[in-house]
């Protein structure tokens, strides 16, 4: 099992300031962490990530790209297989695509244009279509949503397969994990919690036929070393009220690195670790992460 330790930036770093976004790509790659992620949230200070992933990836040679999550519904599924394959021909087979179905917000809603209760059924619809898609060939598909006759897209993903990864801790997500993901990366659970819904996902590809390869296996760690911040313990009291919100947020160094020694032992090996708030200083932040973590990887 090869062990990944990579960085994510969340949804409130306004990393397009000052250069900044341009400093931690080049800590990332220069630490050896595995990856970048970046969050989708419209309504938000957090860039765009197919734009700055893009630029990322034209600054790195080694440094992989995932987004956390990329939101589908309300995205056009060819135009979004094309972008997709061409930042990941343009990488050199370095892209990661995550992809949901967006933040429960009304405003994030309104940005894509999908209604709440619209967006599981546009998601499975899409998704499917943009892996036709990414084949080169020629694609026909009459859907609830989608009509297309004879649509090719090029170029095709440099990496074959190109592996898809989900997220989501409810019973409805962790099936669909199963029937349409390549990888599972679940957040703002414990490591207690992702081994007992594991089962449900691999029950889930084993009835569509499928079988989740046992590398794709992680979970996002959001950890605080300075306290859990009290607006976030709230949102997580009304996520998670069934769980400590300390249990679900490291807050130190040392309880981080504990959670992903917790996940590895249970069979997580890609572990996207993101700070609860913006750190005071990237660089430092970053060595501190790569002393206590990159001893991880394998």
């Amino acid at each position: 099992m090869k062990v990944r330790i990579a960085v994510g930036l969340g949804t409130t770093t306004p990393v397009l300031e000052q250069g900044l976004l341009g400093d931690v790509v080049d800590a990332l790659e220069d630490l050896r962490f595995d990856s970048l992620w970046l969050s989708e949230r419209v309504n938000g200070v957090a860039p765009d990530p197919l734009a700055a992933l893009a630029w990322a990836a034209g600054r790195t040679t080694r440094l992989k790209l995932g987004m956390s999550v990329l939101v589908v519904p309300g995205r056009n599924p060819v135009l979004l297989a094309k972008e997709l394959a061409t930042i990941d021909r343009l990488s050199g087979g370095r892209l990661l695509p995550a992809v949901g179905l967006g933040a429960p917000d009304p405003r994030e809603h309104q940005a894509f244009g999908v209604r709440r209760e619209e967006r599981a059924a546009w998601f499975d619809e899409a998704l499917p279509l943009i892996r036709r898609l990414w084949t080169g060939e020629s694609v026909d598909h009459h859907g609830e949503r989608f009509h297309l006759e004879g649509v090719q897209v090029g170029p095709t993903p440099l990496q074959d397969p190109f592996d898809v990864w989900l997220g989501g801790l409810a019973p409805s997500e962790l099936r669909r994990v199963g029937r349409l993901g390549d990888g599972w990366l679940p957040s703002f659970c414990t490591p207690d919690d992702a081994a007992e819904r594991r089962p449900v996902v691999e029950q889930a590809a084993a009835d569509a036929g499928r079988a989740m390869d046992p590398e794709h296996w992680g979970a996002l760690v959001v950890y605080s070393a300075t306290g859990l911040p009290e607006p976030l313990a709230a949102r997580l009291a009304k996520r998670r009220p069934d769980v400590d919100p300390a249990a679900l947020v490291p807050s130190s160094l040392d309880a981080l690195r504990a959670t992903c020694e917790a996940f590895v032992q249970r069979g997580f090996s890609k572990l996207v670790v993101l700070p609860a708030a913006e750190p005071a200083d990237w660089q430092a932040e970053l060595r501190a992460l790569a002393d206590a973590l990159l001893p991880l990887q394998t």
